[in-house]
């Protein structure tokens, strides 16, 4: 089981820790299995403000995936389906517990000297 850093932007991960968000999308899972994500809050906020469990992932195309997903996507159907399109399959992880910090933290602090792209793994602390 594996830890990793996701960026992802804010208006995005605001949502997963006001609840309203339950799912992240992606276009590709990582390797490994993911037990956490620790939530990476890309510009203008650039801090690590969180991190929540993840219960489990789901694969589907992207209408099928929209239909189980859209109560709780905390995202537009429009901008759902400009991210998957043309894509054949598309992922999203299931997020569990949430954790927000008391005090967002900077990249540094996990020894991470460039914000990630995507994902990255992490060794915990």
């Amino acid at each position: 089981m594996s830890t990793i850093i996701m960026a992802i932007k804010p208006e995005y991960s605001n949502r997963i820790f006001k609840g309203t968000k339950k799912y992240e999308f992606r276009k590709h899972l990582a390797k490994k299995v993911v037990e956490k994500i620790i939530v990476y809050s890309t510009s203008p906020e650039k801090k690590i403000i969180g991190e929540v469990e993840v219960v489990g992932i789901m694969s589907l195309s992207p209408s099928l995936l929209w239909e189980k997903t859209k109560k709780e996507a905390g995202i537009s159907k429009r901008k759902f389906t400009e991210y998957f399109k043309g894509q054949k399959v598309a992922y999203a992880y299931i997020l569990g517990e949430i954790k927000k910090y008391d005090r967002p933290k900077s990249l540094i602090e996990f020894g991470i000297k460039h914000s990630p792209q995507s994902f990255m793994y992490i060794n915990e602390q």
